[in-house]
């Protein structure tokens, strides 16, 4: 029996059509010059799109597919930034958009792999509970947020997706049994951002709070050094900002609300009963542009943090090509033109706010590789913690991760090509995360 008509006695939808394979076997790699490179659309591509609706559907279609020795790579909305979700060696992409129920349940949230955040916010919301952290892209699944992801709009508070986010998870494993697991806490380890290669995450289940009355302020400076006094202090608040994100006059034009091009910009999502504190602080150094209690307005605010605004702008001038590093660290505040001259200018600064301190999206001319590796050096020489969004590895829990899959993909056959002994290209340490 061939794999496609085996895989179509189970029920799940197959599809073979060229537009759609090309569609879904890449993601947004191509914010990064390097990854468009060596990952364009067209070069790795998958040979079926399978679309399972429920979870035992997953672990059928995985079973199928390691006695038939075929390769699978899981797939949510597509809009990882690192090329995880490409499919190296053909076979399948596993689209899991079709897991897409959402549940709440007490103080913790039960959501399909293949539900947006948008919904599973929502429906949180409606509840009166708060999602702990959703991502800059928030119509990203669950499944690849937690697969895949890290930090976002409520990261200053309850840190990254490794940090408690995840309760539990139902995975299924590529070793022909046709099975799922459920994993909890230190168990969740190998599971979380490891993209897939320890098993397929179907169902997690991740932590919210009670819901609080969110307000999107916006404060406009004149100088990084305004907005660095303010943005420095926003952690001492007596309930924890969501978000507060900053971006030099290079970056303001191209971001999707009216602001003074000529001028810093600060935008924080702020606690209803902090709203009178933060534009204190503003008004003590700048300016109040605006205030917007109304929730929707906080998701906007939000779509212009992490690597949005240098999407925004590579977009706006394609030419010269840009890119960007991930970075954390004081010098980021205290002595950013030292942080500038580790590469060629004009070097641009995005600012957002971790519990330990700033972190930043740093943008730079792109002149190759070799420079973009060398500048991370000169960025660590300083003090400056840098992680590289410009490769596919796993880079978080290596090991761990190895250990687990010659369990649960014992052929190799789960998202092949991301996990390695030793990746080729040193990606450092994860923005966001404290060990």
């Amino acid at each position: 029996m061939t794999l496609e008509s085996e895989l179509a006695d189970l029920g799940v939808d197959v599809s073979t059509d060229r537009e759609l394979l090309l569609k879904v076997s890449s993601d947004w790699s191509r914010m990064s010059p390097v990854l468009q490179d060596k990952l364009p659309p067209g070069r790795y591509v998958a040979d079926l799109v399978v679309r399972p609706t429920s979870a035992q559907q997953v672990a059928d279609v995985l079973a199928v597919a390691y006695r038939q020795d075929v390769p699978v790579t899981p797939r949510g909305a597509g809009t990882g930034n690192y090329g995880q979700a490409t499919p190296f060696d053909g076979g399948i992409v596993l689209d899991l958009r079709g897991l897409d129920t959402v549940e709440v349940t007490g103080e913790t949230v039960r959501a399909g792999a293949g539900a947006k955040l948008t919904t599973v916010d929502e429906v949180a919301r409606a509840a009166g509970r708060d999602v702990w952290i959703f991502p800059s892209t928030k119509g990203s699944t669950v499944g690849g947020f937690v697969g895949g992801g890290s930090a976002g709009t409520g990261t200053i508070e309850h840190r990254t997706t490794s940090d408690g986010f995840v309760v539990s998870a139902v995975v299924a494993p590529m070793d022909g049994s046709g099975s799922l697991f459920t994993v909890s806490g230190a168990e969740l380890e190998p599971f979380v951002h490891t993209y897939g290669v320890t098993g397929v995450l179907v169902e997690v289940e991740i932590r919210t709070d009670p819901a609080r009355e969110w307000a999107a302020v916006y404060g406009s400076f004149g100088s990084y050094a305004d907005l660095v006094a303010v943005h420095r202090t926003l952690t001492t608040l007596s309930v924890a900002p969501r978000l507060a994100s900053g971006d030099e006059p290079a970056l303001v034009p191209t971001l999707p609300v009216d602001l003074d091009p000529a001028r810093w910009s600060l935008r924080v999502i702020a606690e209803a009963s902090t709203v009178d504190e933060v534009t204190a602080r503003i008004r003590t150094h700048g300016e109040v542009v605006r205030v917007a209690r109304d929730y929707a307005e906080t998701d906007v605010l939000s779509g212009m943090s992490y690597n949005h605004p240098v999407y925004f702008l590579q977009q706006a001038a394609p030419q010269p090509r840009l890119f960007h590093i991930e970075s954390s660290g004081t010098p980021l505040w205290d002595d950013p033109d030292a942080v500038r001259a580790c590469y060629p200018g004009p070097v641009h600064l995005h600012l957002e706010l971790f519990q330990h301190g700033p972190g930043a999206m740093i943008v730079a001319e792109y002149t190759g590789e070799a420079d973009l590796l060398a500048g991370m050096d000169r960025l660590e020489a300083i003090g400056v913690g840098v992680h590289s969004p410009h490769q596919w590895y796993v880079d978080r829990n290596v090991e761990l991760a190895r250990e687990t899959a010659r369990r649960t993909d014992p052929k190799g056959l789960l998202n092949p090509g991301k996990l390695v002994d030793a990746p080729p290209v040193d990606s450092r340490v994860n923005i966001g995360v404290v060990r």
